[in-house]
């Protein structure tokens, strides 16, 4: 399972990067055609603005499955490996829960807007809903799996950490491991 989540998170990566090429060539193509020809393409902004929340959830994904989500671990790393656990535990059933009320309600205005069209470009507004569920599905997936493999003795203790500091806290540390001395 583990593998197949890799496999869609790396086909999220490259959607992200299409979807982020796209909105630049609509953003500056309409920017030169204002400015250059007192013109412009009327679906830009909106095919821009659904494109953004998409690249938005995707990266989500992507972030949950490669654990680089920004977070402080300071405390939970001062915990012995059991409250370490029990720390996962909690964190990963509240994610779990919170996943699910952010799929259910993304589920139901996708419904209730598949028949309402864009202002622009007459699409379902639905498309700004969906990410939203692909979200909370690949989300309940790769929580469900970490909690698993937590719950079965499959995880080791460095991974009970869920998050990635900030790259300057990640440089401070990479002295202190790499020196033994603060800076």
């Amino acid at each position: 399972m583990d593998k197949l989540i890799a496999r869609i998170c790396k086909l999220f990566e490259v959607l992200i990067a299409l979807a982020l090429a796209a909105m630049v060539v609509l953003v500056f193509g309409n920017v030169v055609l204002r400015y250059g020809f007192n013109s412009s393409i009327t679906v830009s902004d909106e095919v821009s603005r659904w494109l953004f929340v998409w690249v938005t959830f995707l990266g989500a994904v992507v972030a949950l499955h490669k654990r680089e989500h920004l977070g402080m671990e300071m405390v939970v790393d001062r915990l012995p490996l059991a409250g370490r656990k029990v720390c996962f535990v909690l964190g990963h059933l509240l994610m779990l829960y919170i996943a699910w009320l952010l799929l259910a309600g993304s589920w139901t205005q996708w419904r209730l807007n598949l028949d309402v069209g864009a202002p622009s470009t007459g699409a379902p507004m639905a498309i700004l809903y969906a990410p939203g569920v692909v979200f909370g599905v690949m989300a309940e997936l790769i929580l469900a799996l970490n909690l698993w493999r937590m719950l079965a003795g499959r995880m080791g203790a460095d991974e009970l950490v869920m998050v990635q500091e900030s790259e300057e806290t990640a440089q401070v540390q990479h002295l202190v491991e790499t020196q033994g001395r603060r800076p």
